[in-house]
């Protein structure tokens, strides 16, 4: 009788998809895509490894890691472990995968075991991590630490909260149909327009930013981990500048990606306070994914957030018509941005849940 052991090692990082070495690669890339199918029915939420490749080259902002784990030849799953650069960072973002055939081997448990291992090595005292769940009723519900909403238990909620995860957030994921009747789009907007006045205008532009944009953008991204509702999750504030605008754009119009900004302009002082990004890839009739959307907290109350999702999807449907549907993720208490998707005809279609253990 022979047993197979687990073996688990590195995640290379290829310099191309086509190397002799990016087999690994490629098969996160696949992986990943198959967990979101597994779990919710929508692969499409998942990056492909040719979408990937360019974060996990350029750790400049964020060093990005992971590890295979095999028995025999076979990939039986995979975590990574990704790391913010800011220097008072100290939370590790990790991302068990592992395929519903394998779960219950011990697979997870070992992957679980190394990512904590290698993010105290690395000096982090917080793990953060997401969960994926069907929007129905389940025959246990969880509710998060916000209040706000709820998610059925799964296998993976199990083994983080007997790991001492502590649930922290409910995450909405809703769906816009992008061939429906654009009639609501351009009625709000003309609306919300009239309200904010002549004190605010719409700016926009197809990645890479404009020079002129670039530190005015900076500065309205890093407000996004500071400005955002996050519950109890510790997020460190980014530091955001022009060249990090820069870096950024490289990697997400990488293997022929393309993302839209539609921003507003505050008119006295120039500032862009407001935003919001919409991503598809080299395939355009596939999903397109919003990227952040965010209104400045001192400038809330003008409509702005509804501003910039309808211009943004009233241009996105003339320059990419043939995506079906636009995905994005909100916060169950962001009440304002759910009540503007929800206008504007966005609808539920999954869900994510936001966990959170100190090391």
């Amino acid at each position: 009788m022979t047993t197979t052991t687990l073996r688990i090692t590195p995640l290379s990082v290829p310099r191309s998809l086509d190397d002799d070495d990016a087999a690994d690669f490629r098969a996160y890339g696949a992986l990943n895509r198959r967990i979101c199918d597994e779990a919710v029915g929508l692969p499409e939420l998942a990056p492909d490894a040719s979408q990937m490749l360019a974060s996990w080259q350029d750790a400049t902002d964020t060093l990005h890691t992971g590890f295979v784990a095999r028995m025999g030849d076979d990939i039986v799953g995979m975590i990574t472990v990704d790391y913010a650069q800011e220097e008072d960072a100290r939370a590790a973002e990790i991302d068990l995968l592992v395929p519903e055939e394998n779960w219950g081997t011990g697979v997870e448990d070992a992957l679980l075991d190394l990512a904590e291992q290698e993010a105290s090595s690395r000096g982090r005292d917080l793990l953060q991590t997401w969960t994926l769940h069907r929007p129905i009723e389940g025959d246990r519900m969880l509710v998060p630490k916000t209040g706000w909403g709820r998610v059925p238990a799964i296998p993976l909620t199990d083994a983080l909260a007997a790991r001492g995860f502590a649930f922290e957030q409910v995450e909405r994921n809703s769906e816009l149909d992008l061939r429906a009747d654009p009639t609501p789009l351009r009625t709000a907007l003309t609306a919300a327009e009239a309200i904010a006045g002549a004190d605010y205008r719409i700016v926009h532009w197809l990645a890479p930013t404009p020079a002129e944009h670039r530190a005015g953008y900076a500065a309205v991204l890093a407000r996004l981990t500071t400005d955002a509702p996050a519950g109890d999750m510790e997020f460190v504030a980014e530091q955001w500048d022009a060249d990090r605008v820069v870096r950024r754009d490289t990697r997400l119009t990488s293997a022929g990606q393309a993302v839209s900004v539609v921003a507003v302009q505050h008119v006295p002082t120039g500032d862009l306070v407001a935003y919001n990004e919409l991503l598809i890839a080299a395939d355009r009739t596939s999903a397109t994914h919003q990227l952040g959307t965010l209104v400045a907290k001192d400038h809330r109350g003008h409509r702005l957030g509804m501003i910039v999702k309808c211009a943004n999807l009233l241009r996105w449907r003339e320059l990419m018509p043939d995506s079906p549907v636009v995905s994005t993720f909100n916060a169950e208490e962001n009440r304002p941005m759910l009540s503007i998707n929800e206008a504007i005809g966005f609808r539920p279609v999954s869900y994510a849940g936001a966990w959170q253990k100190r090391i």
